[in-house]
């Protein structure tokens, strides 16, 4: 498991709206992509997380970036995530956790991802990242 460091960044799509808080974790889990989308989708439930604007304000968006190599193109699940290649506030803190990790469908690592990104909304380092133990599900 690895955790990267917080940050706070611009907003994406609906402007008008406080800055966020993003992380990347990484875990290790024997459930499978639907089930662990549904373990996500339960946590921001139980935090409060009304869905009414799409890229509106929320308390908490828990996104299922990857799963290891795999591809899943659902109605209701799309992995990798969809746009994750398009948004420095999901590539900073990917990259310094996993910046090696190849894009299963672009075959492009995340540093490449970041490099080539077109961008430029503000990312700032809000607190530097800690070792943590294992974590699994």
């Amino acid at each position: 498991m690895d955790v990267s460091s917080f940050y706070s960044s611009e907003p994406v799509g609906m402007e008008n709206q406080n800055w966020f808080v993003n992380a990347v974790i990484e875990i290790k889990t024997t459930l499978a992509a639907r089930d662990l989308l549904h373990v996500l989708q339960n946590i921001e439930n139980t935090m409060g997380r009304k869905r009414e604007i799409k890229g509106g304000p929320r308390i908490i968006d828990l996104d299922l970036l990857f799963y290891g190599q795999d591809v899943i193109d659902e109605a209701d699940l799309t992995v990798p995530h969809p746009e994750l290649h398009k948004r420095r506030f999901v590539l900073e803190p990917l990259n310094e956790i996993a910046s090696y990790f190849l894009h299963p469908a672009f075959g492009v690592s995340m540093r490449g991802l970041k490099d080539r990104l077109d961008d430029q909304k503000v990312v700032k380092l809000l607190e530097k990242r800690k070792k943590v133990g294992r974590l699994s599900c």
